[in-house]
């Protein structure tokens, strides 16, 4: 546990009802994820990414939280949550968890107390209006189920704010008394061990007349006291930001290194698929060369996929109607301003594209995030709700019903059953009994990158590789270097070294293939990587 440990990192992803179900209640839980501790250690993951755990009505999967200082039922206890802390630490396995800044549910004390009684202080705790009018420039983000950020509420007579379901009231950061109230839910779960916090739709705590209600310089100023506390109270925590903006407002984030640690890179993710898919690496190059430096010790996080929906935001408009058209094209698979699927389903199922996404991904600088089940190639549901289609079982065996993951029979959501992502077709036991499965290669590749710390760092070159669909860059720290080529193309190239990338590698690192001396050329197969050390 060194400090700096996250630069270099392999941080998970998991949704705690979605992974193991240890008392076969039909929802997984805290000691079912303390179970497949061992599992995440052999993987290689250093960090645990934990979705919301808290008190929630679920209308939105328990980001909204109707009770900050308690765990949910279904997932367990403070005392389970205690015990996972201490056996991940045993491990070598530090632990996040989702801190949900912006809004509370409309369940949560605060808000029926304002609702039951107008004069009460916490009527102040969240974003009132008598006429609904006020913020009209701010954008709605739900667009495919909210009308307005503004709901009306009769008890009140008055409109309240939101800037995500109406049932997810946005809080008043204007208000001191809230701004202190937050400090202390943080200071709760850090006291109990956590390791940081990944901060939730960081970019609309305050809201101001005549702007568009984002990235505002309040919102930046309570953050730094945010971080102020934690470092103060509880040195060597970090915050993670997620803040889906551009590049230039996402820079705003890590402050002078006294805001946050680490920040989501949204603008490079869509680029990723929009390269693979045209055959033409420029999207990617283009994403990390408009990638503002960052202060020492800060650090990006990249990603292929997670729980919401793979967003469209960070694409010009004309690109988000080629990406819908290319991975979208049965109209359910779109949601609000993104594609509601997971990884292996945008591949196409094509464990070379699927090998290709990820080389790119840890090839490139950031600390890389898994979504629990990508490391297996899962499936989805795009019949299933919203994003819930993404958040199905794990699935850990062939075994029948539940593939390992509940003796219940009624499960909180089912088990993907399609022909091609079943449990028999797509599960841990098998993939880890077979060398060539995609949860091998996933830990090779982990290896391979927390081998060489440089990968996480900033230096990046890109090189012409003499074609047009190989993505080309070298890695290096001074002392160390690596080259990766990428063929995103559907035919066969061949790259010479010499004279064209000037290099004389010794071994191609993801076969494990040691290259003859004197070598010239080397051939890459469609959707084929090569890292070259």
């Amino acid at each position: 546990m060194t400090d700096n440990w996250y630069q270099n990192a392999i941080f998970y992803e998991v949704y705690v009802r979605a992974y193991r179900d240890s008392n076969n209640d039909g929802n997984g839980d805290i000691p079912g994820l303390i179970e497949k501790l061992d599992y995440l250690k052999d993987l290689g993951v250093d960090c645990l990414w934990l979705l919301p755990m808290y008190p929630s009505p679920l209308k939105d999967d328990g980001y909204d939280i109707a009770d900050y200082m308690h765990i949910h039922p279904d997932f367990g206890t403070i005392e389970d949550l205690k015990k996972l802390l201490d056996e991940a630490h045993k491990r070598g396995i530090h632990v996040v968890a989702d801190l949900v800044l912006n809004h509370t549910s409309d369940q949560h004390h605060w808000f029926q107390a304002a609702l039951k009684d107008p004069s009460s202080p916490y009527k102040d705790y969240y974003v009132w209006s008598k006429t609904g009018k006020e913020f009209a420039d701010a954008r709605i983000i739900f667009v495919d189920t909210e009308p307005s950020n503004w709901t009306y509420s009769p008890e009140v007579g008055e409109y309240y704010w939101h800037r995500f379901f109406a049932s997810q009231p946005d809080l008043n950061y204007r208000n001191p008394a809230l701004q202190e109230e937050m400090l202390n839910v943080m200071r709760f779960w850090a006291k109990l061990g956590l390791d940081g916090f990944r901060a939730d739709a960081v970019p609309y705590l305050f809201e101001r007349e005549g702007t568009n209600c984002e990235n505002l310089p309040e919102t930046h100023d309570y953050l730094k006291k945010i971080r102020k506390v934690l470092d103060a109270e509880f040195p060597g925590r970090i915050l993670l930001a997620e803040a889906n903006q551009w590049p230039a407002d996402v820079r705003e984030y890590f402050g002078d290194g006294d805001e946050f640690t680490m920040a989501f890179h949204f603008p490079l993710m869509p680029r990723i698929y929009m390269a693979m898919k045209k055959g033409d690496p420029a999207p990617i190059q283009w994403a990390i060369e408009n990638t503002p430096s960052i202060p020492e010790g800060c650090q990006w996080c990249t990603f292929l996929r997670n729980h919401d929906e793979l967003t469209l935001e960070m694409v010009t408009p004309e690109e988000r109607d080629w990406m819908w058209q290319q991975y979208a094209p049965d109209p359910k698979m779109k949601l609000n301003l993104g594609i509601r699927r997971r990884f292996a389903p945008l591949m196409d199922n094509d464990p070379a594209k699927m090998r290709q996404a990820e080389a790119i991904l840890f090839s490139l600088p950031g600390t890389p995030i898994i979504y629990y089940g990508d490391e297996i190639g899962m499936g989805d549901n795009i019949d299933l709700f919203d994003r819930n289609g993404v958040r199905t079982p794990m699935q850990w065996s062939a075994e029948a019903p539940n593939a390992g993951f509940s003796d219940s029979n009624r499960l909180y959501a089912p088990v993907i059953n399609s022909p091609t992502y079943n449990p028999q077709k797509v599960n841990v036991a098998d993939q880890q009994k077979d060398p060539s499965s995609f949860l091998n290669f996933m830990k090779h590749l982990i290896r391979l990158r927390k081998e060489r710390s440089f990968l996480a760092g900033s230096q990046i070159k890109f090189i012409d590789a003499g074609n047009p669909s190989v993505l080309c860059y070298l890695r290096e720290d001074g002392s160390r270097r690596m080259m990766a080529l990428h063929n995103l193309g559907e035919d066969t190239v061949s790259v010479a070294l010499a004279g064209v990338l000037d290099v004389s590698p010794r071994k191609e690192l993801l076969t494990n293939t040691v290259i003859p001396q004197g070598s010239e050329s080397i051939q890459l197969k469609a959707h084929q990587s090569a890292w070259l050390e």
